[in-house]
């Protein structure tokens, strides 16, 4: 961590409970950006996966199944 960024986290911890809670909200907010390339790509394997189902490649699943087989792992 950098000098400034202790700093700044110094100062933060120091701020009321609202104002620190508001400055959280603000900096995840700030690191959800969207990528429109992983949004292409996305919709590329989606496509993809639907094509697949479509023409008998690719089987499903039932919801219930996979929710039932998840459950005995964890």
């Amino acid at each position: 961590m950098s000098t400034t960024t202790e700093t700044l986290l110094r100062q933060a911890i120091q701020l009321p409970v609202n104002d620190r809670a508001a400055l959280i909200e603000g900096l995840i907010i700030s690191l959800d950006k969207p990528d429109p390339s992983l949004d292409t790509l996305w919709l590329q394997e989606a496509e993809s996966r639907l094509a697949a189902y479509r023409s008998g490649e690719l089987d499903a699943i039932d919801a219930d199944d996979v929710f039932a087989t998840l459950g005995k792992r964890v």
